[in-house]
């Protein structure tokens, strides 16, 4: 657990994909380094109840698909119910499937793409008009972004467009003094892996035994690691910092 401290003291956060993982991990950062409210995002009515359990009364959680526009329009109306407005916004919502090319179906491609791409888009279009002046918004790509990984072109490809996204939005948002950045995290232990990925508990175990030769830091990462460099970026310690991706994989990519 990070420990506490008052970096985001009375802030006001949204994290979408909030109920597990990453998501999850960066919620509770979050509240453990002052957040007053954290408003947390996910499919499941069930598992958000969950996260809630876990996190505490500070914690607002909404029942929103990101590839639903009305559900991003019902999110950002909750928000604006509340009096609220944003200090910080993580766009961490997204999935992970398979997918081969040559026999790839065009619903496989609009599910990751509606998600992933449409519906990053739309979450900080929708939530635009409720971040405050010199706000952070923080965008959830992976390393995927910059390797040709197999059988994963999709997913790939549409974390490509989300660090695109950092680049050109960390232009269009410099009159309000919004820093837009791209975090993109490496192999990292979360329900993913089984959920998304249909990995099982052998398949785990090889990618870990890989890493180990292949990774700087001979491991995956654990979503609190992830959730310090979100931290980071959308941190005082950090205004000086915009457009940039923030390669959490220890080293797997960068040697």
């Amino acid at each position: 657990m990070s420990a506490i401290t008052n970096e985001f003291k009375d802030q006001t956060i949204v994290v979408t994909g909030g109920s597990s993982g990453i998501g999850l991990a960066s919620a509770q950062a979050f509240l453990n380094a002052g957040a007053k409210r954290v408003y947390i995002t996910g499919r499941s009515s069930s598992k958000l109840e969950q996260a809630r359990e876990i996190l505490g009364s500070k914690v607002i959680p909404v029942t929103a698909d990101v590839a639903n526009l009305s559900d991003l329009q019902a999110l950002h109306d909750t928000i604006a119910a509340h009096g609220d407005q944003l200090d910080v916004l993580f766009a961490n919502a997204g999935i992970a499937i398979h997918n081969k090319f040559g026999n790839t179906t065009a619903a496989e491609f609009a599910n990751t793409f509606d998600t992933n791409v449409k519906g990053l888009f739309f979450t900080v279009q929708s939530l635009l008009p409720l971040m405050k002046p010199a706000s952070a918004i923080v965008l959830n790509a992976s390393i995927a972004a910059s390797k040709g990984m197999p059988d994963l072109s999709l997913y790939n490809a549409s974390k490509a467009a989300v660090r695109s996204f950092a680049r050109s939005w960390a232009n269009d948002l410099k009159d309000r003094q919004i820093r837009v950045n791209t975090i993109s995290p490496g192999v990292t232990r979360t329900p993913i892996m089984e959920n998304g990925l249909g990995m099982k508990e052998a398949d785990i175990a090889n990618f870990s035994a890989y890493l180990a030769g292949a990774a700087p830091a001979g491991r995956m990462g654990r979503p609190e690691e992830i959730a310090a460099a979100v931290l980071f970026l959308a941190s005082p310690a950090a205004s000086y910092v915009n457009g940039v991706e923030l390669c959490a994989d220890g080293g797997l990519i960068q040697v």
